[in-house]
Parts: structure tokens; sequence; C-alpha cells
């Protein structure tokens, strides 16, 4: 399309303000003057660009960022912010930032508990693609196209809005019905390294099959989703019941192990044991471990309680400890807000981080002794602080191939740990001493998750696995937690990144690697 003179102007003006108030350095400059080639009269590039000299640069850069950790003032902060607004911002990004030598970082705004999609070691610019969040919902084929910045709470409300009888998919409690999100994609749009946008026929099964699971920002920017619509029931049962050390707790979890990935595929139960004050007057001042017990069943609550007095009467679940309510409403409860809370709340999107954290994550094949959890509970207790989630497995994850997708971690597992470690406190004696918890209560774990390699949850980021902390991504160091997170799917995953990315463009701390010396 030719632009008119007083189009150029503009755009040429726009990029000169830019270029002035970036830094000094020329590879930025040049990178700024380069996107002019990638604006249009419709979708002018400028005003998507942030750098350090923008007033609003700050607020762009943290509107974004869940964990503390990674706001210090001697965090490295990214030379430029690219809020993409059009499909050829994200073209013009991948180019330019691969002329110039820079490093992108590419983020979506999900739960990034290392900032890898935020921070960097070497020049950066960030590929932010919040304002891509379109979502267009056909009901006659029960499919969506979701744009890579749209929230999951978006997704939902969305489909809410045209039926109430489907969700979108997702890592969570419809996982034993539906299997994970990645189960349940059918296509994608995705800007390769040389900045050309490939759907699923253009880009081939094997590509196709890696940003499934293998992590999508190791092979190039992710545009877009075609996920299948899946069905619900007008309404569920949602509970929420804490139990006590004093009320058996321990008992109760140790026999959930036992049951939790062999109940039906219609009930998902977590169970959360979490630090907490004493709340006895005998016991005031002191810590204990309250273990809730958090489930949706998809149907009515007399069926719920007759299966659980039936599969799991040791629970002991009260019927006003259910609640009945529409699935989407569901969605709202699991994001922790009170009953009766408006649907309204899955639009809202965080503003700036909040708390500083710690999580990790570890895969249980065997039935955790009583012993064992007790003496467990009795390490959070001395730490004073911290949480464990435990998700089951079973239902529908057991059922789908480990080969299916990068995503292993099928049949054979009981149930997912999630370590929490959560604090409000500055300073870095404060994190110090979170960070040195959190590895005290993963390393008693040790003898009893998996094993040869001591699996992890690739979306719950962990560097202490391993990482490459600068420009080069050593294979070895890859294989450590490509392992941890793939298992045998590593492999491949390399031979694509190999086949697609053979010069490593697309990296970060725990990117997939090309093969080594590869021509």
């Amino acid at each position: 399309m030719k632009l008119s003179s007083s189009t150029l102007l503009l755009i040429f003006s726009a990029l000169v303000l830019l270029v002035s108030c970036a830094s000094s350095s020329p590879a930025i400059d040049n990178f700024i003057q380069c996107l002019s080639n990638y604006s249009q009269p419709a979708n002018p590039i400028f005003e998507a660009i942030y750098t350090p000299k923008n007033s609003s640069f700050p607020s762009v850069l943290l509107s974004y960022i869940r964990n503390k950790r990674f706001t210090t003032p001697t965090t490295l902060k990214p030379l430029a912010i690219v809020t993409a607004m059009h499909e050829s911002h994200v073209q013009g990004t991948v180019q330019c930032a691969k002329n110039q030598g820079l490093q992108i970082r590419i983020r979506s705004g999900g739960h990034d508990y290392e900032g890898l999609s935020y921070v960097s070691y070497v020049p950066f610019v960030i590929l932010d693609m919040f304002n891509l969040r379109s979502i267009n919902i056909s009901l006659a084929d029960e499919t969506a196209w979701v744009q890579a910045g749209a929230t999951v709470g978006e997704l939902y409300y969305r489909i809410a809005e045209k039926s109430g009888h489907f969700f979108g998919g997702g890592y969570g409690n419809m996982m034993r019905k539906y299997g994970l999100s990645v189960d349940n994609i059918i296509d994608a749009q995705i800007v390769n390294v040389n900045g050309i946008i490939l759907d699923r026929k253009s880009m081939g099964e094997d590509l196709f099959w890696a940003i499934r699971g293998g992590g999508g920002a190791s092979f190039g920017v992710i545009l877009s989703w075609k996920i299948k619509l899946l069905r619900v029931p007008p309404i569920v049962t949602v509970f929420h019941a804490n139990r006590t050390l004093e009320q058996g707790a321990t008992d109760i979890a140790y026999q959930w192990q036992h049951v939790c990935h062999k109940l039906p595929e219609d009930l998902f139960i977590r169970v959360m044991p979490q630090v907490f004050n004493a709340s006895q007057d005998s016991q005031k001042g002191k810590k204990t471990v309250v273990i809730a017990f958090i489930g949706l069943f998809l149907g009515q609550t007399q069926g719920l309680l007759s299966l659980l007095n039936e599969s799991f009467p040791q629970l002991g679940l009260q019927q006003n400890e259910c609640n009945e309510m529409s699935w989407v409403e569901s969605t709202v409860f699991w994001a922790d807000h009170p009953i009766g809370t408006s649907i309204n709340v899955l639009l809202q999107r965080p503003k700036q981080p909040v708390i500083y954290l710690k999580n990790r994550s570890d895969y249980v094949k065997e039935v955790i002794p009583k012993e064992v959890l007790e003496s467990i509970w009795k390490l959070m207790i001395k730490g004073g602080v911290g949480w464990m989630q435990w998700n089951p497995y079973g239902g529908r994850m057991q059922e789908i191939s480990e080969l299916e997708n990068p995503f292993p971690h099928r049949a054979g597992n009981l149930f997912l740990i999630q370590y929490g470690f959560h604090w409000l406190e500055d300073g870095i004696d404060v994190t110090n001493k979170n960070l040195n918890l959190s590895k005290a209560l993963h390393d008693a774990m040790t003898q009893y998750v998996s094993k040869s390699p001591r699996e992890a949850f690739f979306c719950y980021r962990d560097l202490d696995i391993g990482a490459n902390s600068d420009n080069y991504t050593s294979f070895d160091k890859a294989k450590v937690y490509g392992a941890t997170y793939f298992k045998g799917n590593f492999e491949r995953l390399v031979r694509v990144k190999t086949m697609v990315d053979p010069n490593n463009f697309f990296k970060n701390e725990q990117s997939i690697p090309p093969l080594p010396n590869y021509k």
C-alpha cells in the first residue's frame, strides 16, 4: 500500500521523537528506526513503542510482572517495550531485533514465576502481547480462536456470553475430564524467525506438535490458538472444606492419595496443606497446618455426596460445605473470590506486582507414608510459612499418550505437587530466608517423588533445576531441565528447534536449544 507524504512525515516525526528519547545505544536507535518499515496507516507502530525515557514506561513494564523478586533496582530493564497492537508489529519486532542483535522476551501476561518473559542478562526488548486479546467463538463448530494476549478469565467470560454449556480448556480442575488445553488445540498462528506468519498447515505437524506444550517462545511468537470448546453441565458443585490436624486431616490426606486418581473423571479434589496461626487459645502464638480439600463436581450436590460417601467417606463432606452454581461462576470460586462475586471479575487485569514468590513442583507416583506427611507438616510449621497444592491426575490424563504432545506427565502419576512460598516484606534477607525454606521443603520431598528424572511441570518454571544465565544456550544444561520438564520428548523438541530456528534467536534461560554444531 502506498503511503501519502503526510502519513510518512507523521510516522517519521514520531519515530525521531522516540529515538531521541531512547538510550544512546546504536542498536536500540536502529531497532526503532527499523520498526518504521512495519508501520501502517491503520496500525501505526510508533504508538506501541515505549523506551525508558517515556513517562509511562515503568507502568507498562510493571503491569504484567507477577513476581516482585524481579522489580528490584538491580534487575536489568529492557531497552524498549513493543506493545504490539497488530500482527505486523510482531513481525517487525522479530525482524528488527534479529537484525540488530537484540534478544527479545515475549510476554503474554500469564504466571511467569521466574520472570523469563520480561528479564534478561543481555540487551533485550520486550514484545508485549497484552493488546492482542481478541476471542472469536463459533458455537456452530464448537471452537474458538483466541489471541495470545487474552487471559483465561476473559476466555471463560466470552464463552459464557455465548453459551453456558461450554468451557475452553486450561490446566486445572477439568483436566481429569478433558485433559489439558494443549490436548484441545486444533490450529495456531505463529510468527517464525523470519517474520512470517504460519498456521498449522504451513508450519507442518512437527512444529505444531512442539508448540503445544513445549514452550512456544523457543520456536517463535504465538499469535493465536484455535481451541475446541468442551461441554459442561448447566449446574456444577464446588466445595472448600478445611480440616485441622486435630480433626484427622493427615489421615484424610493419606487416604486421598489412594483414591484421587481413581475417582470418576467428573470429580476433581485438590488438597492444599498450608501453614496458619493456631486458632485455639492454648496454642496462641504458634503455627499449625490446616489442610483444605477443594473440589469441583460436574453435577449437583446430592450426586456428589452420594459418590463421596461411597468412595471417600473419610472426608466427611457435609451439604452445607457445598455450593451449586454455573460452571463460569465456579471459575470465580477457583480464583479465590468469595461465593457470589460477579463474573465480571474475570475481566480484571493486573495492575502491578504485589507479592514476592518462589514456586516449585514435583510429581508423585507412589503413596507418601503417613509418618512422612507428619514430618513434612512439622517442617512447614518450623518454617512458619508456605503451602502445597496437590492436583490429582488419572481420568483423561492417563488415557493420552505421553508422546501426543511435549507434555509427558500422563499415566503413572497420582498427583502433582506445587510448592508455594509468597511474602510481602521487602529486603534481601527476607527473600533469602524464603528461598531457603522453599529449597528445604523441596529437598525433604526428594525420596517420595518421581526419580530419574525428578519430573517437574514446565508452566511452574524453576530455574534451580538448571538454567543458562548468559546469551549462550548450553546443550548440556538444557538436557537437565529438558528431561525434567519433557522426559523423552526433549529430543524431538531439539530436532524441531534445529529445523525452525537453527541459529537460536528465540531463547531464554530454559529454552529449547538447537543441536550443537549444527551446520
